[in-house]
């Protein structure tokens, strides 16, 4: 749980500096980018989970 608030605490400083500089926030701006890396996720995770069988 201390690493999924440090993630959303780090997240949040960046997309906030992120504005202040009046940048581009560096996350996709559709619903599609953000499956997209769901799906980067669970792939890793499968990946992790297939390998302890090999």
């Amino acid at each position: 749980m201390r690493l999924i608030l440090l993630s959303t605490f780090t997240g949040f400083i960046a997309g906030f500096v992120f504005s202040l500089l009046r940048l581009p926030i560096p996350a996709p701006p559709a619903l599609a980018g953000i499956f997209g890396i769901i799906g980067i996720y669970l792939g890793y995770q499968a990946y992790q989970w297939v390998s302890r069988f090999f």
